[in-house]
């Protein structure tokens, strides 16, 4: 006899998967998240039950995402800072334990990727890729890792790139910046174990802002096994596992979203 069983989840399944990724009363930091897959990562985590604060350089960005989140009936916190500059990490920091009273999960996201041949890039855009990209969020983690450990512990997302895996032609400072970006997650979650998980979340293409001044044959196809750049929203089911219960055995991982990279 042909045909499909279907079995139907069992309560306790469904329990089980809304438990894991209830993000219910902790609270959330997004550096970046006011547009791309920051703010896509904010949205996923008001609508799991978080408060979330959100930092960037534009306050009214800022502000325009923690709109967002209060609509969905959370707390928000709306904080500009320049995710390169050391001081302003250390102010977000301290402004974010003071607004929300601690902090349990982290969210270093911002970043920027620009491609310009190698023999043409200056000291200043050397020091701006690798601030942005490494100095800031290794200051950053590094302060909320420590408070996290003296408290009830916590969780550290780095949002890392499939560049830094697979590295190409014009982005050498970048993708260096990334990969320095995994090194230091493994190394903060050996330090600030077992009580602090950090990972790496490592993006391939995204169609986010970014890809409106990408090839448009780029914005269809792309070098990975699904042949596709990803779509936002996609970037949100492995930023709840790392936030999440979900990943609770995860740590000091380079975990890739990125459709299959080489």
């Amino acid at each position: 006899m042909s045909g499909t069983t279907t079995i139907a989840p069992r309560a306790t399944d469904t329990d089980l998967a809304q438990r894991l990724f209830d993000l219910t009363g902790k609270r959330i930091l997004v550096t970046g998240g006011s547009r791309g897959l920051g703010l896509q990562m904010v949205r996923a985590f008001a609508a799991c039950g978080a408060d979330v604060a959100i930092a960037s350089r534009k306050i009214e960005a800022c502000e325009a995402a923690a709109e967002e989140v209060r609509k969905a009936g959370r707390k928000a916190l709306a904080i500009a800072a320049n995710a390169s500059r050391w001081e302003d990490m250390e102010r977000l920091a301290d402004e974010v334990f003071a607004g929300f009273g601690g902090l349990d999960v982290l969210v270093n996201n911002a970043g920027m990727s620009p491609a310009v041949p190698s023999h043409e890039v200056t000291e200043a855009l050397f020091d701006k890729i690798l601030g942005l990209n490494f100095k800031g969020p290794f200051r950053l983690a590094s302060l909320v890792a420590k408070r996290m450990y003296d408290g009830d512990g916590g969780v550290i997302i780095n949002t890392s790139s499939s560049g830094a895996l697979v590295p190409l032609p014009t982005v050498v400072t970048y993708a260096g910046a990334k990969a320095a970006l995994n090194a230091m997650s493994v190394s903060l979650a050996r330090e600030y174990g077992p009580k602090v998980r950090v990972n790496s979340l490592s993006a391939g293409p995204f169609l986010t802002d970014i890809a409106d001044a990408w090839d448009p044959d780029a914005r269809e196809n792309a070098s990975n096994s699904l042949r596709r750049p990803g779509r936002p929203e996609e970037i949100v089911s492995t930023a709840l596992f790392l936030a999440s219960d979900a990943s609770s055995f995860v740590t000091g991982a380079v975990v890739r979203c990125d459709g299959g990279m080489g």
